[in-house]
């Protein structure tokens, strides 16, 4: 539809105001070639298409949420950042840089030079009496327990499943304590 003679353009309903301040609806042209006459409009009627609907704001911001960002936030400009933002950002640069700069040393060296031998840390000699001396002392303590364990069950106490299982390995535990050279204390026995 053309504007109106005063400029003003019309609302979503169609409705023209003229010079005189009368609302119509002007005069158009059906596709089959006729003409629909123009149609005033009373004062004070809006029709329902111009009605501005209510727009609760609570509902609208529960449909926006999370698009706004953090709440009370301020917005960043990246024109005005921080001295420490900067300061940040300088250094993020420079670790890049300095992260390119040993990557294509070590790709020019490793074309020069042949790869270097791997260095293996060498592990200290292990004294196998001290290992067994080790081993016999984790022996002796199952061993201590089991037999506080046993003294429990002697007395009436109810014992656990796992710890039922402690005091049927008392005689391994001394057959392998007999087996590194010590007693049933964990004493080392007199070599013969």
């Amino acid at each position: 539809m053309p504007p109106s003679a005063t400029g003003a353009a019309p609302t979503k309903s169609g409705i023209v105001t003229g010079k005189d301040g009368e609302r119509h609806i002007p005069s158009s042209v059906r596709p089959d070639g006729t003409v629909r006459k123009e149609i005033r409009v009373r004062p004070g009627y809006r029709p329902p298409e111009d009605v501005e609907t209510y727009k609760n704001r609570t509902a609208q911001a529960w449909k926006e949420r999370g698009s706004g960002g953090v709440p009370g936030a301020d917005a960043i400009d990246t024109e005005s950042a921080t001295a420490a933002a900067n300061k940040n950002a300088k250094r993020r640069e420079a670790r890049k840089k300095a992260a390119a700069a040993e990557k294509d040393q070590g790709e020019e060296t490793a074309k020069n030079t042949a790869p270097a031998p791997k260095v293996v840390p060498q592990e200290e000699p292990v004294d196998p009496e001290a290992e067994k001396a080790r081993e016999a002392r984790k022996l002796s303590k199952k061993l201590r327990q089991a037999r506080e364990l046993s003294e429990k069950k002697d007395k009436g106490d109810a014992l656990l499943p796992e710890q039922f299982e402690k005091v049927i390995k008392i005689n391994e535990l001394i057959r392998q304590l007999d087996k590194l050279g010590f007693d049933a204390e964990g004493e080392k026995k007199p070599s013969a």
